[in-house]
């Protein structure tokens, strides 16, 4: 039985509103990988998107709390927001998963069905860190985190016209780009926590725009991608 772990980024999910489209199409493809390989099994790791930084703006304007601050309150919001994100994702696969949505994949144990769906688990983590956590927890070797850009880049596109992106990457390059700290709301490819641990394990990480079905399916079925390999 392989097991294969996909971190799917809120803002793919719901980037403000569920995105009905997407969802159902990608709901219809890993029907149609899990049918075609019926030795794999899939492990979902929900973000909280649009719902998430929308809640946590509000709560740093009511309450004056710099965006730039870690706070608990702030983290608590963006976990809810995937709890509600995982639960729209797990119900839309109906008896492929079993099992309620984990928010907890320290405790997580059981996983009977063909797909496992988990959402964030406590203050101080991203749900990149839950992926990460299940895989060593359910002896997957890579995690694909699916957002909503194509591959990571050498800084931050948006700001610098001259960024490059790269199709692969070491461990110790990427977490010197992206630090050791988490913020809530903290946009980056991976989360700088996961990366420590996913680096530890000797995980593969592959970072890869989720809008892009087919290519989520050749990176499932091991064919070329478009996309990051952190390695």
């Amino acid at each position: 039985m392989s097991t294969k772990v996909l971190s799917v980024g809120g803002s793919i999910v719901a980037p403000e509103y569920p995105d009905v489209e997407f969802v159902g199409k990608f709901v219809s493809m890993v029907k149609e990988f899990l049918s075609s390989h019926p030795e794999d099994r899939l492990i979902l790791v929900v973000g909280g998107g649009g719902p998430a930084r929308i809640y946590q703006k509000a709560f740093r304007d009511v309450t004056g709390t710099p965006a730039d601050s870690g706070t608990d309150d702030a983290d608590w919001i963006g976990i809810m927001a995937t709890r509600l994100n995982a639960q729209f994702v797990k119900a839309s696969f109906g008896s492929l998963c079993r099992e309620p949505v984990v928010t907890d994949p320290t405790a997580s144990s059981k996983f009977e069905g063909r797909i496992l769906v988990a959402a964030g688990w406590k203050p101080g983590f991203s749900t990149d860190n839950d992926a990460v956590l299940l895989a060593e927890k359910f002896g997957a070797d890579t995690v694909v985190n699916l957002s909503n850009i194509e591959k990571v880049y050498t800084d931050d596109p948006r700001k610098n016209p001259e960024a490059k992106p790269l199709d692969e990457i070491s461990w110790d390059e990427f977490r010197k780009m992206v630090g050791d700290e988490w913020v809530p709301g903290k946009n980056c490819p991976f989360d700088p926590i996961a990366s420590r641990r996913a680096q530890e394990l000797g995980l593969v990480v592959i970072c890869a725009g989720g809008k892009n079905i087919g290519n989520t399916k050749s990176i499932l079925e091991g064919k070329s991608y478009v996309g990051t390999t952190i390695r």
